[in-house]
């Protein structure tokens, strides 16, 4: 953490208040995006690496540093095993429309940040897969719930009006990235 901006105590208020918290409605999405609540969480496991990850990364108005240098870590290009510096605004972006959905199930993700080797790899191989695409920039992340549609996902991404929404019916997954606010369907 940066210098002690919180104490020890109103960093355990705002860990116990992420048990009370309700989730905000749809109508309310973008005041999350804003920084409206005292903590800001990412729950998600790696579908290619089982890594898990459960953090808190934003309290009281400050990004925690060690946190979104895990969160940096867990969204590397596991192929090149390579790390970035992840668009913080897209964590926000995945952690509103988690807390939208209103459940405790880790997203799956599929896939984050890729290299521009691994991005001209898998566009070799699908017309699916952009070549100036954001998950180059670190600004994107393709994420799946079990206990969730591609619909309801979406809905949830799209009401935070943050960015680019994607969904992948077929493949079962949603693409979120920070750049533009868009949506399209595949």
């Amino acid at each position: 953490m940066k210098s002690s901006n919180f104490s020890r105590r109103g960093l355990l208020r705002a860990f116990a208040a992420t048990a009370l918290t309700a989730a905000p409605v749809y109508s309310k999405a973008a005041g999350v995006i804003r920084g409206a609540g005292d903590v800001r969480r990412v729950t998600m496991r790696n579908q290619r690496t089982a890594e898990t990850i459960d953090m808190i990364y934003w309290v009281q108005g400050h990004y925690i540093d060690e946190a979104l240098t895990e969160i940096n870590n867990f969204m590397r290009d596991w192929r090149q095993n390579e790390v970035i510096r992840y668009d913080r605004r897209n964590i926000d972006i995945i952690a509103a429309t988690h807390r939208l959905l209103e459940t405790e199930e880790p997203y799956l993700m599929l896939s984050g940040y890729r290299s521009p080797s691994t991005n001209a790899m898998l566009a070799s191989r699908s017309r699916g897969v952009a070549s100036n695409s954001y998950h180059v920039r670190g600004m994107a992340a393709d994420l799946r719930l079990s206990s969730r549609s591609t619909t309801q996902m979406a809905a949830a991404a799209i009401a935070c009006n943050a960015g680019g929404v994607g969904r992948y019916g077929r493949s079962n997954f949603v693409h979120m990235d920070s750049g533009p606010v868009r949506t399209w369907r595949r």
